[in-house]
């Protein structure tokens, strides 16, 4: 069966700023009851996280549902990325044109595949990295682009939940609010 997981990325967090805002929308969550302030053994990956609060159902489209696990805040620069499997193309920001890695037989398409793959350890280790669209023939920043499935995400900030439902658009856009108008992508995947 194995454990689902959803992770908010604030796309506009800065290397300086996560913390900050980090703690600012774990307050919010705590006081709405989404989450609970106390930590325990509760994600998967971590020691401790924030168990659903009360109110968790406010948060999600299927109120049925109900959470088993809790809330891990991860700040630092990170690639977030969907857990199994892998993104079949990218969409470029300035052509909207797809990037294609793999063929519909999922063979992979080397030269589309490695420059991509150079183009995130190179984000991983610096936070900053160009991908190349191979039909506009222009560079774009990576975090720029948009993932198969929002596979990927770029940031300093997630809020990874474990074994949620699917998060309602209301409260997301409420999150990226309190982010202070932040651009929000969740990007969900199984291990």
């Amino acid at each position: 069966m194995g454990d689902h997981f959803q992770i908010i990325v604030d796309l506009d967090a800065t290397a300086t700023g996560a913390a900050d805002a980090g703690a600012r929308a774990l307050d919010w969550l705590v006081r709405e009851e989404i989450v609970r302030a106390e930590r325990t053994d509760c994600v998967l990956g971590a020691p401790t996280g924030h168990p659903p609060g009360e109110r968790w159902a406010k948060a999600v489209l299927e109120p049925d549902w109900k959470p088993t696990d809790g809330l891990d805040v991860k700040t630092g620069r990170r690639v977030f990325l969907g857990g199994q499997g892998d993104a079949r193309y990218a969409i470029c920001p300035r052509c909207a044109v797809r990037t294609w890695f793999y063929t519909e037989t999922w063979e992979p398409i080397e030269e589309a595949s490695t420059a991509f793959g150079e183009a995130i350890r190179a984000w991983d280790a610096t936070g900053e990295a160009k991908a190349r669209c191979p039909s506009c023939e222009q560079s774009s920043d990576l975090t720029a682009w948009r993932w198969d499935g929002d596979y990927y995400a770029f940031g300093y900030l997630g809020f990874q939940f474990w074994n949620w439902p699917e998060f309602a658009p209301r409260f997301l856009a409420d999150l990226a609010r309190v982010l202070g108008d932040h651009r929000v992508v969740v990007v969900g995947g199984k291990l």
